[in-house]
């Protein structure tokens, strides 16, 4: 399975849509194949879903998102792993044992002026308290 983990730094973006990085690794019968590290081709309405989707994920992993962008990966068959802290290599390791699971997402997005594309900053507090 390939799967793309939005990324900060060495943790799980709280926020696929805004994070620097993707983690993408390809995990076969709990061996990871390959790892790679992609930018992040910026936060425009469906535009991830679609770049990820040519890379051949088929999961993607994050601390948040909305309906909205949940719908766009579901067009493309990708899916949604939210609710997700902690270090890249500790979420890949739970991955490998199948023991991942979906949570409540971390972050809150909403509707009108200051959401979505305009919104700079996502309504979870500190990002750093969703690294433990």
């Amino acid at each position: 399975m390939r799967i793309a983990i939005s990324t900060e730094g060495d943790f799980v973006s709280a926020h696929f849509g805004r994070c620097p990085f993707f983690t993408i690794v390809n995990i076969e019968n709990g061996i990871i194949a390959k790892k790679d590290v992609v930018e992040n081709p910026g936060h425009e309405l469906g535009l991830i879903p679609k770049f990820l989707h040519q890379k051949g994920v088929e999961c993607i992993v994050c601390g948040g998102m909305g309906m909205r962008a949940v719908g766009f990966f579901n067009e493309y068959g990708i899916q949604t792993i939210v609710g997700i802290s902690g270090r890249i290599d500790e979420v890949i390791e739970k991955i490998k044992k199948n023991a991942l699971e979906s949570a409540e997402s971390l972050c809150n997005p909403g509707a009108g002026k200051g959401y979505g594309l305009d919104k700079t900053q996502c309504d979870h507090s500190n990002p750093d308290e969703h690294k433990n």
